[in-house]
């Protein structure tokens, strides 16, 4: 059984995983409150199951009718395995399948809003990831830092812990293009994501009005959900604003982001905290040079200087100063970054290696439960 917050999630960051499961012959039931991408879970070779799960809220009553709902799913499905990722099925749901002595396998994928700042909020967050983990077989986590900070908080056991490369990158899907050298046209910088403050959506916004000084034509894009349930979340409202202004284009939400990773110059997140961001990983696997934050996850995909530039974190200033370093760089230069991108993909993030830890972990456990 694997479990996330969102079917999208399972769609787009795990698919590659539940393909080899089913070729590897293990039936994978994969759960997730039901939204329009669903139904195609069924193209993986998986059974889909609709939990409801109310995401960001911290109602403890809520939060009490979705471990219940866990057991009841876990009590009747009787998984071999239970592979959890996101804060409340790697929590409520690890939880449940202790008590039904189902053998749990996580994956931290980032810390998020929770740990970057420290207050009742983040105590309480710590203080059930270390109940829920403290039972569990073994905890993948993206990066080495957010590893470390369960360890010496005592959330995790040492021995129980190790880094994957982020979720991976599909190698084959995301090919090498190359870029456009063009000086006939305006430049153009990108940023995918989940659209929160705290992705630096709001220091994107004022880099951009700085370059903007200099270079009126530069395009500044957006691509990625609005609204999304988060208390950090931008606004419709407030992106018209910006679009208004003239400030940037919001190109709304995509299937397929490989034509826009496609017609960018540069890709940019300038996140507080990642797990380690996909949509980095994407763009340097595509050959895109990058700029984003030198903070937790978002430096493991870049080499400063090899192929991207990284800033300082919350910092609009440094954003746009090295915005302009990539823009006022040749274009062979550029392309250069672009292919050490790729070849550091090809080099640690590709997602066979990610698969075959978890193909190992679940044939150990699948041997012992039977």
């Amino acid at each position: 059984m694997i479990v996330l917050n969102t079917a999208w999630n399972l769609v787009n960051f795990r698919a590659g995983l539940i393909r080899a499961l089913v070729a590897h012959g293990y039936e994978v039931v994969a759960v997730a409150p039901c939204d329009d991408y669903a139904p195609r879970l069924a193209e993986l070779g998986c059974r889909f199951v609709a939990l409801p799960m109310d995401n960001k809220g911290t109602h403890p009553g809520r939060d009490l009718l979705l471990f219940l709902r866990f057991l009841k799913l876990l009590r009747r499905e009787r998984p071999d395995v239970y592979l959890g990722y996101t804060i409340k099925p790697n929590v409520y749901g690890s939880l449940a399948a202790h008590l039904l002595g189902i053998p749990v396998v996580n994956n931290i994928a980032g810390l998020g809003t929770a740990f970057i700042r420290d207050n009742w909020l983040t105590r309480l967050v710590r203080r059930l990831y270390k109940t829920a983990l403290s039972r569990s077989h073994h905890v993948f986590f993206q990066n080495d830092e957010d590893k470390l900070l369960f360890i010496e908080q005592g959330l995790v056991a040492g021995e129980k812990a190790s880094r994957l490369p982020g979720s991976g990158i599909n190698l084959d899907t995301f090919c090498h293009e190359p870029m456009s050298l063009s000086v006939n046209r305006p430049f153009r910088f990108l940023l995918v994501a989940r659209l929160l403050w705290d992705k630096g959506v709001g220091e994107y916004i004022e880099a951009a009005r700085l370059v903007h000084l200099k270079y009126p034509s530069a395009k500044f894009q957006l691509l990625g959900f609005l609204d999304v349930q988060n208390h950090t979340a931008i606004s419709s409202a407030q992106m018209n604003e910006w679009v208004n202004e003239g400030v940037v284009e919001y190109l709304g939400v995509a299937d397929d982001v490989k034509p826009y990773l496609t017609a960018a110059d540069c890709v940019v997140l300038p996140s507080y905290r990642e797990g380690v961001p996909r949509s980095l990983l994407e763009a340097a696997a595509m050959g895109r040079p990058i700029v984003t934050t030198d903070a937790v996850g978002c430096r493991d995909a870049v080499e400063d200087g090899m192929n991207g530039l990284l800033c300082r974190v919350a910092d609009a200033s440094d954003l746009a100063d090295k915005l302009l370093q990539m823009m006022e760089m040749s274009g062979p230069d550029r392309a250069r970054m672009g292919q050490a991108g790729r070849r550091k993909m090809e080099l640690e993030f590709d997602e066979k290696i990610v698969i075959a830890r978890y193909l190992q972990v679940v044939k150990s456990l699948s041997q012992i439960v039977h």
